[in-house]
């Protein structure tokens, strides 16, 4: 099973919102390539799984809400995620090891992208900020 990679694609749809029109070309980029990843693996996950799985369609509906993004990049997203979900779904109709192999390669290649958005969404210290409190200092610890 998935677990792990699948952990990596939760927690960067459910991360804290960045809207995407803030976000620099290669960020947006980078949620296109995973809202196509994420159809992909839909599709993968349906063929073994039923049609009514909707787990990975799921994960997509809350990166679409949590980025609020504009009409124009929403609709993007949402045609990446089908573009991907149609190419996989008619490239692998039958549940076999292939498809299985398929579908785990689908999972790295998401969790590659989840950890990039992740470190794009981390604020990184400023050596020059000044301590909220003194327990924030070195010396208090």
């Amino acid at each position: 099973m998935l677990r792990l990679p699948a952990a990596a694609l939760i927690l960067a749809c459910s991360a804290v919102p960045v809207w995407a029109q803030d976000r620099a070309p290669e960020e947006r980029q980078h949620l296109l390539d995973l809202a196509y990843t994420l159809g992909e693996s839909h599709a993968l996950r349906q063929t073994c799984e039923g049609d009514g799985d909707q787990f990975w369609r799921s994960r997509m509906v809350r990166l679409t809400g949590v980025e609020q993004a504009d009409q124009a990049f929403d609709a993007q997203l949402r045609e990446r995620f089908n573009t991907g979900f149609a190419a996989r779904q008619g490239e692998f109709p039958l549940c076999d090891v292939t498809s299985r192999k398929a579908e785990q390669q689908s999972a790295r290649k998401g969790q590659a992208l989840a950890l990039k958005l992740s470190r794009a969404m981390r604020p990184t210290p400023d050596a020059n900020a000044v301590p909220d409190s003194m327990a924030e200092l070195d010396a208090a610890r």
